[in-house]
C-alpha cells in the first residue's frame, strides 16, 4: 500500500488513533509516552494538537499515572487491552480504549484506538441519577404511604376504642343505675321500717349480676375469659341442648340437627361452647321474625396448609359445627363487621351487641376459627371450626353443686385476700354457709396461721396480692400441710393459674366477682371430693 493510501486510510476512521513510545525508569515504572502518529480524529477527540514527536507530560501535565501504568503493562507483557476511563486532564473526558503492542518483545510502541464516550457516560450517569432520584421518591412516597395507612389504622383504633368504650360505659351506667337505685330505694324503706324491700334487692342483684356477665362477654372477646378446656362430644352435647333450644326459640322456629357419625372429639371449654351455640341460635331466632328453620350440624374436617393459610388457622384436623337459619341474611357490610364488639343491627334496648364478638373471641381463644356465610333474602350460616382432641382425657374440673349442702363448723377455711372489703363478703359468705372461717390479708401472715398448727380444711386465696401470690402461698402452705386442698379466685385472667386463657389441669378456680351460692357450690364441691387438688 503507498504512503498516500495509508495516510488517507488513517485519516478516514471516525475513531482516534495514535502510536505512542513507553519511556520507563531504571525500576521498569511507565513515566510517560511519546505520540509517534496520531490521525486526524486524535485532535478532535483529545483537544490536543500538535502531538507527534511530544511527550504526553509536555501536552497534559496533569495526566494520571494509571494511564501510564495501562499501556506500560501492555509494552511490558504483549497483551491487548480494552478499558473505559476518565482523563482529568483532559476535560474529565470519558474514553473507550484499545491498546496493543506493536513489534516483538521488547519493542516499547502501542497503539492505541480509541473513542470519547463523554456523551454516553453523562448519559448513563445522569440516567442512574435519575434512577437514584426516582427510587427515592418511591421510598419517599411508600413511607408516606405507610404513615397515612398508620394513621388510618390510628384512626379506626381509636373509633374501635370509641364504640368499645361508648358501649361499655352505656351499658355499665344503665346497670349501675339499676344496683345504685336500688339500694338507694333500700335504704330509704328500711329506715322507714319497712320490710317488703325483696323486689329492691332482687333488682339491684340482677344489675350487678348482668355487669358482672358483661365483663365475662368482654373477657370472651378480648380472649382472656379462663376457659377450662376438655375432650367434648359435639353430638352429644347438641342433643342434650335441644330441649332448651326448643323451648328458647319458641314454636314458630323448627331445630333440625344433621349430626356425623363418628365425629371426632373437640377441645374446648363445653360450658362456653354451649353459650356459644345457644348464642348463635338466638341470633338466628331474630333474624327470623315470622319463624323458621334452625339448623345445626356437625362433621370431621381436614384443613391443608394452603387453606389455614387463608383461614388464619394451623393446619390439622378440626371439628365443624355449623348453625344455619333461613332468616333475612346479612349484607356484606354487615358481615364485615358483624364480630365487632357492640356493633347491632337491632333496634336500641334489643341487644348489646357483644353476642357474635363473644363468639369469635371464644372460638380464637379455643385455637380455632369462625366464619360467616350470608347473603340477604337467603339466611345465614356460622361455621365454627374447633381443634380436634388428641390424647388422654383429663378428669374434668369440679364444677359447683347447684343446690349444695351447708358446711359445718367444724370444717375450717382459711380465706386470704388482701382487698378488706372482698375479704369481708368472703368471710362473711362463708360462715353464712355455715364454715369456720380463719381471714388473713396476705401470705406471710396465712402461712404463720398454717405454721401454728390450725386445724384448716381448704384455702381460698387470691391469686394476684402483692409480695407474695396465691400460687407460691399455696405451694408453700402444701409443702406444710400436702392434705390442704386448695381454690383459687382472682377477677384477673393472666396469672400464676390461667396460662395463655386455659386454667392450669387440677386447679379449682372461681373467677371474680362471685356470689354466695358460687362460692358455695365450689367449696362443698372441693370439701367433698376424695383426692386432693394442687
Amino acid at each position: 500500500m503507498s504512503e498516500a493510501r495509508y495516510r488517507s486510510l488513517f485519516n478516514s476512521i471516525d475513531a482516534g488513533f495514535c502510536i505512542i513510545e513507553m519511556a520507563f525508569d531504571a525500576e521498569g515504572v511507565a513515566r510517560d509516552y511519546r505520540f509517534m502518529e496520531v490521525n486526524d480524529a486524535f485532535a478532535r477527540q483529545t483537544g490536543l494538537t500538535d502531538a507527534v514527536g511530544k511527550w504526553m507530560r509536555q501536552l497534559a501535565p496533569d495526566h494520571e499515572q494509571h494511564w501510564f501504568d495501562l499501556y506500560g503493562r501492555v509494552a511490558t507483557t504483549g497483551e491487548p487491552i480494552r478499558f473505559e476511563n476518565a482523563a482529568q486532564a483532559l476535560d474529565d473526558r470519558w474514553y473507550d480504549v484499545h491498546a496493543f503492542r506493536m513489534g516483538p518483545a521488547g519493542a516499547r510502541h502501542v497503539a492505541v484506538l480509541f473513542n470519547d464516550i463523554t456523551d454516553r457516560r453523562r448519559s448513563e450517569l445522569q440516567l442512574i441519577e435519575l434512577n437514584e432520584t426516582l427510587d427515592r421518591r418511591v421510598e419517599e412516597a411508600v413511607a408516606e404511604q405507610a404513615r397515612a395507612e398508620e394513621a388510618l389504622r390510628q384512626s379506626q383504633k381509636m373509633e374501635a376504642i370509641g364504640q368499645l368504650t361508648g358501649g361499655i360505659a352505656h351499658d355499665f351506667n344503665n346497670m349501675l343505675g339499676v344496683v345504685i337505685g336500688g339500694l338507694d330505694l333500700l335504704q330509704r324503706r328500711l329506715q322507714r321500717g319497712d320490710t317488703d324491700v325483696g323486689r329492691y334487692i332482687d333488682g339491684a342483684m340482677e344489675g350487678a349480676e348482668r355487669a358482672a356477665a358483661l365483663t365475662q362477654r368482654l373477657l370472651a372477646f378480648s380472649r382472656q375469659q379462663p376457659l377450662a378446656p376438655a375432650a367434648i362430644d359435639s353430638n352429644r352435647l347438641i342433643a342434650d341442648m335441644s330441649e332448651m333450644l326448643t323451648r328458647t326459640l319458641g314454636e314458630t322456629v323448627t331445630v333440625e340437627t344433621v349430626l356425623t357419625e363418628d365425629l371426632w372429639k373437640a377441645k374446648a371449654d363445653p360450658s362456653q361452647l354451649e353459650n356459644v351455640i345457644l348464642n348463635l341460635a338466638v341470633n338466628a331466632r331474630d333474624a327470623m321474625p315470622d319463624g323458621g328453620r334452625l339448623l345445626i350440624e356437625t362433621s370431621n374436617v381436614e384443613i391443608d396448609a394452603q387453606h389455614a393459610a387463608d383461614a388464619e388457622i394451623e393446619a390439622g384436623q378440626y371439628v365443624m359445627l355449623a348453625v344455619s337459619d333461613t332468616g333475612s341474611g346479612m349484607t356484606p357490610e354487615v358481615m364485615a363487621k358483624a364480630f365487632d364488639p357492640f356493633f347491632t343491627t337491632k333496634p336500641v334496648g334489643k341487644g348489646t351487641g357483644l353476642g357474635l364478638s363473644q363468639v369469635f373471641g371464644f372460638v380464637r381463644q379455643s385455637g380455632g376459627q369462625v366464619r360467616i356465610y350470608s347473603e340477604v333474602g337467603h339466611g345465614t350460616t356460622f361455621k365454627i371450626y374447633l381443634p380436634r382432641f388428641w390424647g388422654a382425657e383429663a378428669p374434668a374440673p369440679l364444677r359447683a353443686a347447684a343446690q349444695p349442702r351447708g358446711g359445718e363448723a367444724h370444717e375450717i377455711i382459711l380465706v386470704v385476700e388482701d382487698e378488706q372489703r372482698v375479704r369481708h363478703y368472703s368471710v362473711e359468705a362463708l360462715r353464712e354457709l355455715g364454715y369456720g372461717v380463719i381471714h388473713a390479708s396476705n401470705g406471710a401472715e396465712a402461712l404463720e396461721i398454717i405454721r401454728r398448727g390450725e386445724a384448716i380444711d381448704l384455702l381460698f386465696t387470691d391469686i394476684v396480692m402483692p409480695e407474695m401470690t396465691g400460687r407460691q402461698l399455696a405451694d408453700q402452705a402444701i409443702a406444710l400441710r400436702p392434705d390442704l386442698k386448695v381454690i383459687y379466685t382472682t377477677g384477673y385472667t393472666r396469672n400464676a393459674v390461667v396460662h395463655g386463657g386455659v386454667i392450669d389441669p387440677g386447679v379449682n378456680f372461681l373467677a371474680k366477682p362471685f356470689g354466695i351460692r358460687q362460692l358455695g357450690g365450689l367449696v362443698r364441691a372441693v370439701l367433698d371430693e376424695d383426692r386432693s387438688r394442687p
